[in-house]
């Protein structure tokens, strides 16, 4: 699975903006789990001077439900997060999320989308490519962005 994250803004041709809505990457600091999927790689792909992305590892996941899942505006605890999936914890939600047999998006009243503040001690450049920058493909390290991001 794929974590994906908006690094840029505005100022892009029109077929990646519109690549940007299919992948509900509004504005910069969000964040969306894609399955790794030919369709939605050749989307990253169209996007990649714009985001970030790599394979989120279960902790991080973890920790990012918990901090900033929300439904509606409000952030979702256990008890909501039974009520809406059926699952009674974050990390066999993680683990159903992983192992792709559950879907964010699915789920109504869940916000597919994570709204992140941008990362403790900032971005290295955000017209780079990783490793000079932060855009494009970044496999694990990803990991450790989103932990800055959280």
């Amino acid at each position: 699975m794929f974590a994906v994250i908006r690094i840029r803004g505005v100022g892009m041709r029109r077929d990646v903006a519109d690549t940007m809505k299919m992948l509900r990457l509004k504005t910069p600091n969000n964040c969306v789990l894609l399955q790794d999927t030919p369709g939605y790689k050749g989307m990253i792909e169209k996007a990649r001077d714009a985001v970030t992305y790599g394979e989120i590892e279960k902790d991080v996941m973890v920790a990012m439900l918990q901090k900033r899942l929300r439904s509606g505006s409000n952030r979702v605890d256990e008890k909501l997060l039974k009520i809406a999936t059926g699952y009674d914890s974050f990390e066999k939600f993680a683990d159903a999320l992983l192992a792709g047999k559950a879907n964010i998006k699915n789920f109504e009243g869940l916000n597919p989308v994570f709204r992140l503040t941008p990362p403790s001690k900032g971005f290295k450049s955000v017209k780079e490519h990783y490793p000079k920058g932060d855009l494009g493909y970044r496999g694990k390290e990803i990991n450790e962005l989103l932990k800055r991001m959280i």
